[in-house]
């Protein structure tokens, strides 16, 4: 049986399986991702989801938009 090569686009999901959200900032104490982002995360494009990417990385605080 061969495996099927990821698609180019694929962008690994920053999780690490230690899955604790914080209750006032929602945010995941695993992964740093906000509950918003883990829930869409397999709707989001790869731009997306690189975005959420750079932010865990530069340790930006997470940002609704609002």
């Amino acid at each position: 049986m061969t495996a099927t090569a990821p698609h180019p686009e694929d962008v690994p999901s920053p999780c690490v399986s230690v899955c604790k959200l914080d209750t006032e900032t929602r945010l995941c104490k695993g992964c740093g991702r906000h509950l918003e982002e883990i829930r869409l995360w397999t709707r989001m494009t790869a731009d997306d989801k690189r975005a959420v990417w750079a932010r865990l990385e530069s340790g930006t605080p997470y940002s609704d938009g609002g």
